[in-house]
């Protein structure tokens, strides 16, 4: 019988240096790896190599043998320390377990909702957290736990702590805000760095504070777009991961601009998501390396 195999991926970064490739193909080889894809950067400004490899090795003697990942990154441990590079080894198989913040506007989660119903997203969805209780239904139609977690100024610490050990309990992986209006403190951001995603429109620092669709209508905006970036301390300005633009014109009433910047926001989160789940997204200081 044919044996069997799984599929892996290897993320790495570090110092620029001759032989990281050829270490990191001897490593394959010695385990019976077979590479599927392989992308790699160098960024000459800062020196630094990024390489992302998907391969399939032998499964172990049993299927989806649980000490394998181990035993791989054991092996791999030497050579990340002999090239002071930082690295993440995943199953590819594994799906990522998601949790989905919003507030009151449901377009970028009715979209993450459906991409992961039709297999479009390699996820499990564990739960849906709101301050308010408007998509409550929705969530109850696609089965899943929803969560009312009310922020208010004198409340804002304690709905931060129990968001943390909901992320906590459920083994969440990452956090994404689909539309999530409240800000996240200092504290939460630097517990959830690298791990939570947000989305908003394009139009900053021009157009802040509400109906910001409706400020670019006034001054006949000709482009609109939206940016998915790592969530950190800078409010909107963390490590951008993906955007996405339209043209628009005079003939767009206010509504119909608005629903144009909705679809973008849509497209550049699920990419972004999607990228992410399939350690497609290296951080490079402030910036990100995403091999598509």
């Amino acid at each position: 019988m044919p044996s069997r195999s799984r599929e892996f991926v290897l993320t790495l970064s570090c110092p620029d240096r001759p032989g990281i490739v050829f270490e990191v193909s001897r490593f394959l080889v010695e385990h019976d790896a077979n590479i599927l894809a392989s992308q790699q950067y160098d960024d000459l400004e800062t020196g630094r190599f990024f390489m992302r490899v998907q391969f399939e090795a032998p499964d172990g003697p049993t299927p989806l043998d649980p000490t394998l990942l181990q035993s791989l990154r054991n092996a791999f441990q030497p050579i990340a320390e002999s090239t002071d590079m930082s690295w993440q080894l995943h199953d590819a198989g594994e799906r990522y377990r998601l949790l989905l913040m919003v507030s009151r506007f449901g377009h970028c989660l009715n979209d993450l909702l459906f991409r992961q119903s039709v297999g479009a997203l390699n996820t499990d969805i564990v739960g849906i957290v709101s301050n308010h209780q408007d998509f409550e239904p929705v969530a109850k139609n696609y089965g899943i736990p929803f969560h009312h977690i009310p922020v208010t100024a004198d409340t804002k610490q304690e709905a931060e702590q129990a968001l943390l050990q909901l992320v906590e309990r459920c083994n969440v992986h990452l956090v994404v805000l689909a539309r999530y209006m409240q800000v996240l403190s200092d504290d939460a951001c630097r517990a959830l760095a690298g791990r939570a995603i947000n989305i908003h429109h394009s139009f900053l620092p021009s157009f802040k504070g509400a109906k910001p669709y409706h400020q670019a209508h006034a001054r006949g905006v000709k482009l609109i777009g939206a940016t998915a970036h790592y969530v950190t301390a800078d409010l909107d300005e963390g490590p951008i991961i993906e955007q996405e633009v339209a043209r628009v014109d005079h003939s767009l009433s206010a509504e119909e601009l608005a629903a144009a910047g909705r679809d973008v926001e849509c497209q550049a989160l699920a990419r972004a998501v999607k990228w992410h789940c399939e350690q497609r997204v290296l951080l490079n200081g402030q910036r990100t390396i995403v091999f598509r």
